[in-house]
This record gives C-alpha cells, sequence and structure tokens, in this order.
C-alpha cells in the first residue's frame, strides 16, 4: 500500500468516528432544540435565549478557540515529527496560559458589562423582561468560553495524535448536558434552565473529558510564560487574522440575532429552529469531513505535496455538492420535519408554518455553507489564514445592504435567503481563488459534476413535489401521524430517485455512498476519483 493510500485509509477511518460523532451531536441537537420548544415554544423567552449566546461567541471568536485546531496542529505536529516533543508541549503551555490569562480577563470585562453589550448586538429589543432575561443568561454562558478555549486546545493536541475518540465525544456531553439542565430546571426557572446546561456542558464534554484524553499520551503542561517564544509569534500571526476575521458560519449566528432583533417576537426563535435542521446536514456533509482531513492536509501541505491536497480537495467537494438533493427533500417535506420535530408543548400549528416557511430559504445554502468549510481549510493547510479572514470578512460586509433589502421585503425569509446567497458566493469565489493559487487542475471536473447535480436535484423535487401535494389529499399533515406518513413515503421515494440517478446517470459518489451505507461505512474517501 503506497503512503498515499494510507493517508488516505487514516482520513477515511478518522471522517467515520468524526461523521458518526457530528450525526449523534446532530441527532441530540435535535432532541435539544425539540425541548427548548416544547418549554419556551416560539416566544420572547427562546429569543432571550438565543441572544445570550451573541457575547459568549464573539469572545469565543476573539480568542479564536474555534480555530485551535486549525492554527495549532501544524505548530504541535511539526514538533512531533522531528522528535522535539519536549518543546511543544512547552508552546502548549505557553499558548494556554498566555491566552488563557487573556481570556478570563475579557469574561470579566463581559461579565460586567453584559447589559450594553447586548443592547449593541440586539438593538430591535424593546421589552424590558426579555432583555433583562437575556442579560442574565449572557452571564451564566459566558464563562463556559473558558472551557471551550482549554478543551480546543487539549482537543487539538488529540487530533495531532491522530487521536478522534474522545473529542468526538465532547459535542454529544455538551448537548446532553443542556437537554437533561433544561428539562430539570425549566419548571423552576424557565429558559435560564437551559443555560446553566451550557455552562455545565462545557466544563464537562470540552474540558474534564478532554483532559482525562489527554493524559493516554502523556501530555505535559508547565506553569510557564514566554511571550517571546517564536513559536507563540506565529501562533499568533496565524491567528489575529481568525480573531479578526469573520467567517459566514459565525456571522450567520449574529446576523440572525441582529436583524431579528428587529422583527416581531419569535422570529428569531423560529429562524433558529429552521437555522438548526439545515445545520445537521452540513455537519454531516461539511465540519466532520473536514475536521477529518485537516491534520491530513496540513501534513501533505507541509511536504510540498500540493497535488495530493488538491486531489482530496476536489474530491471531498464533489461529495459535498450531494448535500444539494437532500436540501430539496427538506425543502418539499419542511412542514412534516417541523411538525415531527418541534410541533407539541408550547409549540403550536402556527409556530410550525412560521418555521417551515423559513426551512427553505435555509436549505438553499446548505451546500454552500459545507463547501466553504472544506475550501477554508485548504488555505489554512497551507498556514495562509490572513486571505481567507478577509474575504470571508469582505462578504460578510458587503451581504449587509441585501440581507437588510430581503428581511423589509420578506421578513425573517428573506433573512435566511440573503445568508444564504452570501454564503454560496463566498464558497465559489473562495474555491476560484484556490485553484488560481494552487494551480489545480482538476476544478473543471468538480464544476461538472456541481453542473450535472443541479438539474438532477430539481427534477427530483419536482417528482416529490407532486407526491407530497398528493399525500397531503390523504393525510393530515399537521398531525404527527400524518406528517410521520407523509415524511416517510417521501423519503423512500427521495432513497429510490437518488440511487436510479446515480445508476442511470452513472455519479460514482451517489454509487459509492450506497455502497459504504449498505456494506460498511469505512473509508469512502479512498474510493472517490
Amino acid at each position: 500500500m503506497t503512503t498515499h493510500d494510507t493517508i488516505l485509509k487514516k482520513i477515511g477511518l478518522a471522517s467515520f468516528i468524526m461523521m458518526a460523532s457530528v450525526f449523534a451531536s446532530r441527532v441530540i441537537g435535535v432532541f435539544r432544540e425539540m425541548a427548548i420548544a416544547g418549554i419556551g415554544g416560539v416566544k420572547a423567552g427562546v429569543d432571550a435565549y438565543q441572544i445570550s449566546f451573541i457575547i459568549p461567541e464573539i469572545l469565543n471568536h476573539i480568542v479564536a478557540s474555534g480555530f485551535l485546531s486549525i492554527t495549532f496542529i501544524p505548530i504541535f505536529s511539526h514538533y512531533l515529527s522531528s522528535g522535539r516533543k519536549e518543546e511543544g508541549y512547552r508552546v502548549f503551555s505557553i499558548i494556554l496560559n498566555s491566552f488563557g490569562s487573556l481570556l478570563l480577563c475579557f469574561i470579566l470585562i463581559t461579565m460586567i458589562w453584559a447589559g450594553p453589550f447586548v443592547h449593541a448586538f440586539a438593538p430591535g429589543i424593546k421589552d424590558p423582561q426579555t432583555f433583562a432575561l437575556a442579560v442574565k443568561m449572557t452571564r451564566i454562558i459566558i464563562p463556559a468560553q473558558f472551557f471551550f478555549f482549554c478543551g480546543g486546545l487539549l482537543m487539538a493536541v488529540q487530533f495531532a495524535h491522530e487521536k478522534f475518540f474522545i473529542p468526538a465525544l465532547a459535542p454529544l456531553i455538551y448537548n446532553l448536558s443542556i437537554i437533561l439542565c433544561g428539562l430539570f430546571l425549566a419548571p423552576v426557572m424557565g429558559m435560564e434552565g437551559f443555560a446553566w446546561g451550557v455552562l455545565a456542558g462545557a466544563f464537562l464534554g470540552n474540558f474534564a473529558i478532554q483532559l482525562l484524553g489527554t493524559k493516554k499520551i502523556d501530555i505535559r503542561y508547565s506553569l510557564t510564560f514566554g511571550f517571546n517564544h517564536p513559536d507563540l509569534m506565529r501562533y499568533i500571526k496565524l491567528t489575529l487574522p481568525l480573531m479578526l476575521g469573520l467567517t459566514m458560519t459565525f456571522s450567520t449566528e449574529i446576523l440572525l440575532k441582529f436583524f431579528g432583533s428587529w422583527l416581531s417576537e419569535g422570529s428569531i426563535a423560529a429562524m433558529n429552529y429552521a437555522l438548526r435542521i439545515m445545520f445537521i446536514l452540513v455537519g454531516l456533509f461539511g465540519q466532520a469531513v473536514g475536521v477529518a482531513s485537516y491534520p491530513f492536509m496540513a501534513t501533505m501541505a507541509g511536504q510540498g505535496k500540493l497535488s495530493e491536497l488538491n486531489h482530496i480537495l476536489n474530491s471531498t467537494l464533489k461529495y459535498i455538492f450531494l448535500v444539494i438533493p437532500f436540501s430539496v427533500l427538506f425543502m418539499v417535506i419542511s412542514r412534516e420535519i417541523i411538525v415531527l420535530l418541534f410541533q407539541r408543548g408550547r409549540f403550536d400549528a402556527q409556530a410550525t408554518m412560521v418555521t417551515a416557511a423559513i426551512l427553505p430559504f435555509f436549505m438553499i445554502g446548505a451546500f454552500g455553507f459545507s463547501a466553504q468549510t472544506i475550501v477554508s481549510r485548504g488555505y489554512y493547510a497551507l498556514q495562509n489564514t490572513l486571505f481567507p479572514a478577509l474575504f470571508s470578512s469582505l462578504c460578510v460586509v458587503l451581504s449587509f445592504p441585501l440581507i437588510y433589502f430581503l428581511m423589509t421585503l420578506m421578513g425573517p425569509r428573506g433573512i435566511a435567503l440573503g445568508l444564504s446567497v452570501s454564503v454560496i458566493v463566498q464558497a465559489f469565489v473562495l474555491y476560484e481563488c484556490w485553484n488560481k493559487k494552487s494551480g489545480n487542475s482538476e476544478k473543471k471536473g468538480v464544476y461538472l459534476f456541481f453542473l450535472k447535480i443541479i438539474p438532477v436535484s430539481l427534477f427530483m423535487g419536482i417528482l416529490l413535489f407532486l407526491s407530497v401535494f398528493a399525500l397531503r389529499k390523504i393525510f393530515d399533515s399537521m398531525t404527527f401521524h400524518g406528517a410521520l406518513m407523509i415524511a416517510g413515503i417521501s423519503g423512500i421515494e427521495f432513497v429510490i430517485l437518488f440511487f436510479l440517478a446515480g445508476k442511470i446517470l452513472k455519479i460514482n459518489e451517489i454509487l459509492v455512498l450506497y455502497e459504504k451505507i449498505l456494506q460498511r461505512p469505512l473509508p469512502w474517501i479512498k474510493k472517490l476519483p
């Protein structure tokens, strides 16, 4: 077996672990949203809960906690591959201590001035009770960012050692903690119970269990500060653009709440429910593969093997485009999905219709969010964080007028559409810039595959729409039983149509996906052309 095949096999196994984690996390995440919907419905309390995440998410972004694996792995992997493990752990300790101290200062500041910060980022909230609840829950959630930061470094160390299982448990424990705390505490303190679940989940899933995981690889920590260490300077140089830059995935959460604060009560809650459903597909097709493949992409980039890096990138993008037909299915049965997942407790039929009307406009951008995740990692593997950060920030700023215009025209549906259009444009332009930079000779095949999958998806969508239209004459789609029957029959039809499309049109990616699902979900990447 060649080195290339060995790397692809490892990526496939790592991808399976991460995909299983993301799938389980998304399923549990759906149960989390179901619990929130049942207790809070589409009301002001859920709006306040969603707003309370704005400042913590910005704080997390400022210290680049979400990018620790991207920026730290290449530095740490270099020490491991060169046999200088002790120095690698010294750099780990320096980064943890210096940035951890900075984060603690930020946490203290934001907790003191939480009120003005919330008002700045959700200026449309006029109800004093909603505002007060948002500020209170913000102060509960903010300290969780310290555990996310420490856990991010601990997980990066495990990724560099090609250990994926313990990090894969983090989102599962996090979501379970939110659900359990919410269900047990909500009868006493309402939506605030879910906020305490966030803090508990961050500590248990992203810190405590990760600390146990790193002990298995004999991690070394020292209370040392070396602000003049060259690799700390290098880390800051790589991370600073990510701290200051605005990614579309990060900005979506902020913009949704910023613009949504000007709309009617419950608009933020309804958009968030729809967004979470869209992120199920993004997580399965984009996040899992991106996280699993990145350490290997960084290794190939470090060795100057751009052709192999391009091969992985192009093959993965083709797989990512399979999100499109799944998105069409979600659009067609959006009403049934909302009924099955959320219509219970305080989430009534009217809330279902509002949320179901928003979901299709988010589904338009599902493949864009997934593709952008993969393409960005190509730049990060080459340790180029500046260009994607500047480019993404520019795209976010340029999207403001579009989102505002569509919001005034279509309400929450317009916000969803504006965000989707923005991320699609960003993904394609970023990919084309990558092609010019890397000399990607296989890009034509990626574009041809995209042009092939679009009409296939539209044709499948028309057939499914006609079928669902007829089924709604037979079953009541606003009841759980009726929605289940319609969604089940439509799902079976989709599976058959999707397979026939792959077979008749000889779309190898579809056939490989079916083969691995039916046989064994192991390294599918090595089968991609």
